[in-house]
């Protein structure tokens, strides 16, 4: 019996972190939320990355296997990234590195957007007109645009200096750490924090 998938994992404070936490070990069982098109699709929409209406459509138009086979692409960028991620975190990215970015250079270069000038609703305000910028959904191929987007935002706009893996046993998330001084061990107090603290209450009762 295959069990559903839990919600995805939202915790590293930076969408091109979460993308590398899309498979992790939450509690007692390893989960792969990119396991298919249908997980794809599912965490794509729980990451807020692609308009709702642009999943239906895509969704609905893929050809059989279609949005699988993505969702492999998906998983094989993911690994490539995170081996990325672990060489540089907890140090200052370098220049040096972009001969390393290429192949996320190459997918980035892929990507279709544009500006249009829309009408901005707010229910506490008149419509004002806005700059909107838009993408073209051409293929399901398009659906790792936003998320090579979000993987170039962290290696150009956060500190890896301060992107940390979780100290929790068997925990393989990644986070960035924004607290002052610096101090977060955990992905989640809750989870790894709360199951640590409950190790050292039975190391001191032993």
């Amino acid at each position: 019996m295959v069990l559903p998938n839990p919600p995805a994992i939202f915790v590293a404070d930076a969408v091109g972190l979460d993308f590398l936490n899309s498979v992790a070990t939450p509690v007692d069982r390893p989960v792969e939320w990119l396991g298919d098109g249908a997980g794809l699709i599912q965490w794509l929409r729980e990451a807020d990355l692609v308009p709702e209406r642009t999943l239906e459509a895509i969704a609905n138009n893929a050809m059989p296997g279609e949005l699988d086979s993505v969702a492999s692409h998906a998983r094989s960028l993911r690994e490539w990234f995170r081996s990325f991620v672990l060489e540089h975190k907890g140090k200052p990215l370098s220049a040096k590195a972009i001969t390393e970015l290429e192949p996320l250079n190459r997918l980035l270069a892929r990507d279709e957007q544009f500006i249009q000038i829309t009408i901005a609703e707010d229910e506490r305000s008149k419509p004002r007109l806005q700059w909107d910028r838009q993408r073209r959904w051409k293929s399901p191929e398009t659906l790792l645009a936003p998320i090579a987007e979000a993987m170039g935002q962290l290696v150009c706009t956060e500190e890896f200096t301060d992107i940390k893996a979780c100290e929790g046993h068997d925990c393989t998330l990644l986070f960035i750490d924004r607290t002052r001084g610096r101090r977060r061990r955990w992905c989640s107090m809750a989870v790894c924090g709360n199951r640590a603290k409950q190790a050292a209450h039975r190391a001191r009762a032993n």
